[in-house]
């Protein structure tokens, strides 16, 4: 099977984060400071990524700001010939900070807010004065020039407040707003009775994206990650197993997605012990669900089994138990049952069970 190169790197610098919102998709088991790569790790991983055809990165966690050494991480990444985004909660940015990493060649900032309500996006984020700290950072992201965009994961709590953080985002003079969605992993599987929304709100919020992508045409970019466990169809989880994107975490564990790590057997390679390359190329973590080949029915039949490859294998495993199913969002799969009783029960006036912060002292385990 020819391989093709992959062109997105998603560097996990860190797990350490001054937030604990419950939405979180890393894993519940966090990945220790002492744990974390070393900046020569990540120097070469940088040099690694770029010799594999890897023209861009995401530089997340966590919170990457938490990182003393991201201006070195950023000047790798560049010296690779890849483009840099900094994915960021903007607590911690300064002026001098922000300038010394645009030096070193940062070439655009992806900002994470919770809600356009100061008190809300607070209490969602779980860190008091948090919200106002973010409105610093877009403003200097905008006077240092950089693309700036805003990234929103939706779910139960903000979801009513579309309209009012699409404002938010063009007063602070985004390029870009994402409105993501929860997908149900890590931290944000293990709260999803507290997130999962109702049907009436997604219908709701749907049309008024449409609204504003009507009024926004050619000005901002708005983007709307659909929500699986309601639309019946299986999304093409990163644009395919092993195809276009890998996952590097704190510790240098290298995964075709960023929530692969649950899954069982898998065994995915370390760049302390492998070389991207044959990571990419050879390693049976990344050839295990490559192309379509692996799968069972009805995937195998199926017209859209090379658009949506089957969908994520890790939302197959923690709804199943078996990563290799047809991944339950889908109407056509065998357990598309399972996402249809969630659905169901989640009603506007059901009570919503309190959340569990992200927080390495906490280690409880998602439940299927």
């Amino acid at each position: 099977m020819t391989v093709d190169p992959p062109w997105a790197l998603l560097a996990e610098l860190t797990h350490g984060c001054p937030l604990r919102c419950a939405y979180c998709s890393n894993p519940v088991e966090l990945v220790r400071r002492s744990s974390e790569l070393e900046t020569e790790d990540w120097r070469q991983v940088m040099a690694q990524a770029g010799e594999l055809g890897v023209i861009h990165t995401h530089l997340s966690g966590g919170e990457p700001l938490l990182r003393r050494d991201l201006p070195e991480i950023v000047a790798a990444a560049d010296a690779a010939g890849i483009y840099t985004q900094l994915v960021t909660s903007g607590i911690g940015l300064d002026a001098e900070r922000l300038n010394t990493l645009v030096r070193a060649g940062l070439r655009a900032v992806q900002l994470s807010v919770q809600h356009a309500d100061a008190r809300a996006s607070e209490r969602i984020a779980g860190r008091r004065r948090s919200f106002a700290a973010k409105e610093r950072a877009a403003a200097l992201v905008r006077e240092a020039g950089l693309p700036l965009g805003l990234n929103v994961v939706l779910h139960r709590d903000n979801l009513d407040a579309l309209d009012a953080i699409v404002e938010l985002g063009l007063g602070w003079g985004v390029d870009r707003v994402e409105l993501a969605n929860a997908q149900f992993y890590g931290w944000a599987l293990l709260n999803r009775d507290h997130l999962l929304p109702e049907r009436g709100q997604l219908e709701r919020a749907r049309d008024a994206v449409e609204r504003w992508r009507e009024r926004l045409a050619g000005r901002v970019e708005l983007v709307w990650v659909v929500p699986d466990y309601f639309d019946g169809t299986a999304k093409p989880c990163m644009g395919g197993w092993g195809a276009v994107s890998l996952t590097v975490a704190p510790d240098g564990t290298v995964l075709p997605c960023p929530a692969a790590a649950s899954l069982p057997g898998l065994d995915p390679p370390n760049v302390r012990d492998r070389p991207l390359e044959w990571i990419w190329r050879e390693s049976p973590a990344f050839n295990a669900y490559r192309g379509t080949a692996w799968m069972p029915d009805p995937c195998r039949g199926c017209e859209l089994r090379a658009v949506d490859f089957g969908g994520c294998r890790c939302q197959a495993y923690a709804l199943t138990g078996d990563p290799a199913r047809t991944d339950p969002a889908c109407h056509r799969a065998p357990d598309h049952h399972l996402v249809q009783e969630f659905t169901a029960r989640r009603t506007s006036d059901a009570a919503q069970p309190l959340p569990v912060p992200r927080s390495y002292r906490s280690s409880p385990q998602p439940s299927p």
